[in-house]
C-alpha cells in the first residue's frame, strides 16, 4: 500500500505583515501627538512691570487712549475726528498706548479708524507707576 501525500505547492506560505505595519504607524502617530503638545504654562503668569519711565523717552507721535473719547496725541488732548488732520503732516509710525486693563473692543475700534487703516501702528507699553 502506498501513501500519497498532496503535491507541494510551488508558492511558499507568506506571512502577512500589514497588521504589524499598521500597529507601528498608529504608535508613531500617538507618540508624535503626545510629544508635539506644548507644555502647559503655569496658572500664575505675571506680566512684566516697570516702576519708572520718563515721558521724554516715549516715542513720537504717541497716541494715548484713555477711553473711547479721551485721546491724547503727544500729551495734548485731541478729538478722534481731528486725528487725521493732526497726523497729515507726518507719515511716521504712530505709537499707540492703551491701558492694559482696557477692553479689547476699544483697541479694535481705535485701529478701525480710517486715519489709522493705512498707517503703521505700534503698540507701546508703559510701565506701572509711570507718568502719563
Amino acid at each position: 500500500m502506498s501513501l500519497q501525500l498532496p503535491a507541494r505547492s510551488s508558492e511558499r506560505l507568506r506571512i502577512d505583515t500589514s497588521l504589524a505595519i499598521v500597529n507601528i504607524v498608529l504608535l508613531l502617530i500617538f507618540f508624535f501627538l503626545v510629544a508635539g503638545q506644548d507644555a502647559r504654562p503655569p496658572h500664575d503668569i505675571s506680566l512684566a512691570k516697570t516702576s519708572q519711565l520718563a515721558p521724554s523717552n516715549l516715542p513720537s507721535p504717541l497716541l494715548q487712549i484713555r477711553s473711547e473719547e479721551d485721546w491724547l496725541l503727544d500729551g495734548q488732548p485731541i478729538l478722534p475726528d481731528l486725528l487725521a488732520a493732526a497726523l497729515s503732516e507726518s507719515d511716521e509710525v504712530l505709537h499707540l498706548v492703551i491701558d492694559k486693563e482696557a477692553d479689547a473692543n476699544l483697541l479694535i475700534k481705535v485701529l478701525d479708524h480710517p486715519e489709522l487703516v493705512n498707517r503703521d501702528v505700534r503698540l507701546v507699553t508703559l510701565r506701572e507707576g509711570s507718568a502719563q
